[in-house]
């Protein structure tokens, strides 16, 4: 073999070792550390799925409405309402009871339906437009009532600022609130509630002067209220659209 063909030969060999060299520079080198194929994939597919319930949760917060906060709870009252809650329900639903073919009927309509998470939202928007009414709070009643009701509210507001005067109102306790009907009326739920509180109303003219002609002290009042909500419609609140005392 010649002195050439040695060169070529020496000067290929240095060629092929400079490629070598610049392919593990660039793709690197295995440490023993790499996870497999399938373990990278399960750990990529469990971040997703928990990427998608985070998502969720986020979606279902955004749908909740909040209630006003009722204070401290005393923890038997809590744990006595707790184990009352599914024998009120089963008798709500039985098939002899007054309002179950209603209830029924809402329930088959909107199966997020349900009567005691209704009655508890009841009775927190109960308070919020006894409160909201006392104070002339026309905004935060706007959404809660149907335009008939809210016109009749309004219309005693202004009625009562005409004269000057203002009125006090605070709910003591609400003794009990109790679904007396419900129905189904083209898709548009009806649920009516009773509600027995105990309350201290104080009208007092435009001097501040108490006016002669109201009971003082607490005194329980009895309203029968009927609540509605399109079942088709994906807002969940729900409007007052009646209100009366009891005969």
């Amino acid at each position: 073999m010649g002195e050439g063909h040695f060169l070529d030969i020496i000067f290929l060999a240095m060629v092929a070792g400079f490629i070598f060299f610049r392919l593990r520079g660039v793709l690197g080198r295995r440490t023993g550390n790499e996870r497999p194929p399938h373990e990278r994939r399960q750990k990529q597919e469990a971040a997703q799925a928990d990427e998608r319930q985070k998502a969720s949760q986020q979606g279902n917060e955004d749908n909740v409405v909040a209630l006003p906060d009722r204070g401290p709870v005393n923890q038997a009252e809590e744990a006595e309402a707790a184990n009352a809650q599914p024998q009120e329900e089963a008798a709500l639903w039985a098939e002899d009871s007054p309002v179950g073919a209603g209830l029924t009927k809402i329930k088959l309509a909107d199966h997020r339906f349900e009567p005691t998470a209704f009655t508890d939202g009841a009775r927190g928007a109960y308070e919020m437009i006894v409160d909201a009414f006392a104070k002339g709070d026309r905004d935060a009643l706007r959404p809660l009532l149907n335009d008939e009701v809210y016109e009749n509210f309004v219309g005693a507001i202004d009625d009562r600022e005409d004269k000057g005067q203002t009125l006090e109102t605070m709910v003591v306790a609400i003794n009990a609130s109790e679904i007396v009907d419900a129905e189904l009326k083209d898709k548009v739920a009806e649920v009516t509630v009773k509600f027995v509180s105990e309350m201290v109303t104080v009208t007092r003219d435009e001097d501040g002067e108490v006016l002669s002609d109201q009971p003082s002290g607490t005194r329980e009042v009895t309203d029968i209220w009927t609540f509605a909500r399109d079942t088709r419609d994906r807002d969940p609140n729900w409007q007052l659209i009646e209100t009366h005392g009891e005969n």
